[in-house]
């Protein structure tokens, strides 16, 4: 089956819309199916590698004029249509559009155009800040448009539904979690401390790019409190974006600038180290719909402090005590959960590493995505 993925992103930049999509191309690769890519550019640093599967089409740009009367728009749909016109996609193949904007209302009007099913994947902010264009919003077109609709998130899903977005074939698919991500013993954990420079005997980990809505601000307030009273925890903090100066300018303020680790972009089997060797995960983000860097830290055996945001709450749901629930924007509060998660370390329940095997690893979530393609053709088997 040939299968053509339409994402804002992909690797290397990061977020749940760049590698979901590469995770999915791979995968279907490997088992025979032809798979391509329509893409922005990369916006995070890095350079992508050639892949003559991937077609770069221009985002939006232009002065104020041209954004108003939506030229630039225009200009990105045409590039679109350009790319898939060339992919030669018929009845029998799915276009697979990730997340919002531009290049996926143009993909969505082109398959309706065309007759070509397409799955429709959302991941938070299309849902968590939906608010429809009048008098015609083309979203909401394409939202409508798709054979099927897959949310990262049940609390997404519940929410486009009190927003009047309830139509049929709308399914819940967890991400993925690399089999990198696994509980590991007390030995293999202390040696790779070792090897990662850590010398603290406890380890307070975050794994989000350095954005506003992370919420680091208040983690390192926060363990500005718990380093008053104790020398034996470190804050790792993996990830890079725009505020890692003022990040790193409030531990200074803080005094404990040297028992704080930044460590940039990372690749995922360093992350899943740092993830086994943590005793608590810090989760202090202002929104998420499903933290894949949270259920991460439980597939390596670490329990989870989450800010009551919705993904938050949802991992509570699903996992119980093994991810502790405070108050989004208060530190005291944040403090005071870690602080308890260092006073008695442990490492999650076999009940939560069985249900991350069953929902979240690779395997049952290509399984679920085969489900949303075989109900978007109409129920005929995946060739």
């Amino acid at each position: 089956m040939r299968i053509c993925h339409v994402t804002p992103h992909l690797p290397p930049d990061q977020g749940a819309n760049a590698i979901l999509p590469a995770q999915l191309g791979a995968w279907q690769r490997a088992r025979g199916d032809v798979v391509s890519f329509v893409t922005h550019g990369t916006t995070q640093g890095g350079t992508r590698q050639e892949d003559p599967s991937i077609v770069v089409v221009p985002r939006r740009r232009g002065n104020r004029l041209s954004r108003l009367l939506r030229l630039d728009a225009m200009n990105v749909a045409r590039a679109v249509n350009g790319a898939l016109a060339a992919q030669a996609l018929g009845p029998s193949d799915i276009l697979h559009l990730h997340s919002n904007g531009v290049i996926i209302e143009a993909a969505a009007r082109f398959a309706r155009g065309r007759g070509i099913p397409y799955v429709l994947t959302l991941y938070g902010t299309e849902i968590w800040h939906y608010r429809p264009r009048k008098p015609v919003d083309l979203f909401t077109a394409a939202y409508r448009g798709a054979a099927a609709i897959t949310f990262y998130s049940r609390g997404l899903r519940s929410r486009a539904i009190e927003l009047n977005l309830d139509r049929p074939n709308l399914t819940v698919v967890f991400p993925a979690v690399g089999e990198a991500f696994q509980a590991q013993d007390a030995a293999t954990r202390a040696r790779w401390r070792e090897e990662l420079g850590i010398n603290e005997a406890r380890v307070i980990l975050n794994v989000k790019r350095l954005h506003e809505l992370a919420g680091q601000r208040f983690l390192i307030e926060a363990f500005g409190r718990i380093a008053r009273d104790r020398r034996d925890v470190r804050l790792v903090i993996c990830g890079t974006g725009s505020l890692r100066d003022s990040l790193e300018d409030q531990s200074r303020a803080l005094g404990i600038a040297d028992r704080v680790t930044f460590t940039g972009l990372l690749l995922n089997d360093q992350i899943a180290r740092y993830s086994a060797v943590a005793d608590v995960f810090a989760l202090p983000s202002l929104l998420e719909a499903l933290p894949t860097v949270a259920v991460e830290a439980l597939a390596a055996g670490t329990p989870v402090v989450s800010a009551d945001h919705p993904g938050g709450l949802e991992l509570h749901d699903l996992f119980g005590d093994d991810v502790a629930i405070v108050p989004k924007e208060d530190a005291p509060a944040l403090a005071a959960a870690l602080g308890s998660a260092l006073d008695a370390p442990r490492r999650v329940s076999t009940s939560t590493l069985a249900g991350i095997e069953r929902l979240f690893r690779p395997a049952a979530v290509l399984e679920a995505y085969d489900a949303a393609y075989a109900s978007a053709r109409g129920g005929s088997k995946l060739s």
